[in-house]
C-alpha cells in the first residue's frame, strides 16, 4: 500500500475539514453523543483492512473522492464503523458506505424517536392472526411452538417498532418470497444453496430484511430526512473531485487542521464493538446492496 500518511491527508483530513465547514455553515447538526473524531478514526482503521473484490486494498483501488464521500456518508448519518453500523464496499473504483441493519436501528432511534425494534420470523405451523388498521397490516397474535423452529421452514418475518411518544406501534410484515425477491436485487446474491449465507443464516437474513424495510420508511419520513438524502438515496456525490482538491489545498496551507491522533497509531479511545454476529452474516450484510433493494 502507498504512503498511509499521505493517503490519510488526502481523504480523512479532507472529510474532517468538510464536516467542520458544514457544521459552521449550519448544514450539519451532530448529536451531542456522537463523536466525529472517533467515527473517522475507526473508519480509517476499517479502510486499512478492507479490500476490493479483486483483493486490492480499497485505499489503493478506489478514488479519493469516493473515499471522502463514504466517510462523509458515515458522519452525516451518525454511524459508528467501530460498532459495525456501516460497512465499506468497493464497486469498481468507487467506495460506498453501506449502512448495516445495526446502523438502520441506530439512525431510526436518532431521527424518528424510536424506542425499540423487535424482529422475529414466522415458521411453518405458526398460528398468525393479522388485522388491518387504517390500511396497515398488523400482527394481532402470533403463537409458535418449539417444534416449529426449523430454519428450512421459514414462511416470513415481521418487525414491531415502538416509539418513545404516544404513536401506535409500527408493524412491517413480509412473506419469505418477498424477502427473497429483495435479496435477488443484490449484486452478489448466490441463491438458497447450502453454502450461501442466506441459506446458512436464513433467520438472521429475514430479520435483517424486515428491519431495513421498516426503518428506511421511518428515516426517509423523518424531519431530518433532508440531511440523509444523499446518503440514503446516493443519487449524487457529496463532494466532487474539484472540491476534494480544494480541501487538500486548504490542508496544505493550514497544517494545524488535522484530525486528532496519527494515521499509524492504534486509537485507544475508540469503543470496542460487541462481536455478536457471525462473520458470515457480516459478509452477507456487506454483499446486500440496499440501493438495489426496492424496500
Amino acid at each position: 500500500m502507498g504512503n498511509l500518511a499521505e493517503i490519510k491527508k488526502n481523504t480523512v483530513d479532507v472529510a474532517e475539514r468538510r464536516i467542520r465547514e458544514m457544521q459552521n455553515e449550519g448544514e450539519l447538526d451532530i448529536p451531542a453523543d456522537y463523536s466525529v473524531g472517533n467515527a473517522l478514526k475507526s473508519a480509517w482503521l476499517k479502510l486499512q483492512e478492507t479490500k476490493s473484490t479483486g483483493g486490492k486494498p480499497v485505499l489503493e483501488a478506489c478514488t479519493r473522492t469516493s473515499i471522502v464521500n463514504a466517510m462523509l456518508d458515515t458522519v452525516v448519518q451518525g454511524l459508528s464503523p467501530a460498532k459495525d453500523q456501516v460497512y465499506y464496499i468497493a464497486y469498481g473504483n468507487k467506495l460506498t458506505a453501506m449502512r448495516s441493519y445495526f446502523g438502520s436501528i441506530a439512525l431510526a432511534k436518532r431521527v424518528a424517536n424510536v424506542k425499540e425494534v423487535n424482529a422475529t420470523v414466522i415458521y411453518e405451523g405458526d398460528e398468525i392472526e393479522v388485522e388491518v388498521v387504517n390500511g396497515n397490516r398488523r400482527i394481532k397474535s402470533h403463537k409458535s411452538s418449539w417444534e416449529n423452529q426449523d430454519g428450512d421452514k421459514i414462511k416470513g418475518g415481521y418487525v414491531i417498532i415502538t416509539f418513545n411518544d404516544d404513536r401506535p406501534d409500527h408493524h412491517t410484515i413480509m412473506t419469505f418470497s418477498e424477502c427473497e425477491a429483495a435479496w435477488k436485487q443484490g449484486k452478489t446474491y448466490k441463491g438458497m444453496n447450502g453454502s450461501s449465507p442466506h441459506a446458512k443464516f436464513t433467520k438472521d437474513m429475514v430479520e435483517k430484511t424486515v428491519i431495513n424495510k421498516a426503518t428506511k420508511k421511518l428515516i426517509k419520513g423523518s424531519s431530518d430526512s433532508y440531511l440523509f438524502a444523499k446518503s440514503v438515496d446516493r443519487s449524487t456525490d457529496i463532494m466532487t473531485e474539484e472540491k476534494v482538491a480544494e480541501q487538500i489545498e486548504k490542508g496544505n496551507a493550514s497544517e494545524d487542521m488535522t484530525i486528532e491522533g496519527n494515521a499509524e497509531t492504534i486509537y485507544d479511545d475508540i469503543d470496542e464493538p460487541e462481536d455478536d454476529v457471525d462473520e458470515d452474516i457480516k459478509r452477507a450484510a456487506d454483499a446486500l446492496d440496499e440501493d438495489d433493494n426496492p424496500f
